[in-house]
């Protein structure tokens, strides 16, 4: 029962990250889950992944109900994202579980820093 309750806490933040934010869940759920689940690294970053989509499905069928969803405007990064994904999802194999912590964790001070700073 306990892990239930991990995993709506963990699941929930990762909603309302990508809710709010557009993405983010991964801020979450990389470290919760091996944290609280004592799931492996390279584990949680995959694992990450297939519960961020479905999320984003839900924020996205969200914002174009509200008629908020710029479709064109996103189009190029789309397509630009794709090609990223399909390259990193490649690239992934590669790279240990310690250059991709230390990948996620710049990524996420830059993120910060940008938030705090305003660039």
């Amino acid at each position: 029962m306990k892990k239930t309750g991990q995993y709506l806490i963990i699941g929930s933040l990762a909603g309302i990250a990508n809710g709010l934010f557009g993405s983010g869940g991964g801020l979450f759920l990389v470290p919760l889950f091996t944290k609280w689940s004592g799931m492996e690294q390279k584990r949680a970053f995959a694992t990450s992944v297939a519960v961020i989509v479905p999320l984003s499905i839900v924020s996205l069928l969200v914002f174009l109900w509200r008629g908020k969803l710029p479709f064109g405007e996103a189009l190029p990064y789309l397509i630009g994202g794709a090609v990223g994904g399909v390259l990193s999802g490649l690239l992934f194999r590669k790279l240990s579980a310690t250059v991709l912590r230390r990948l996620f964790g710049i990524l996420l001070l830059y993120g910060g820093l940008r938030a705090v700073f305003l660039w």
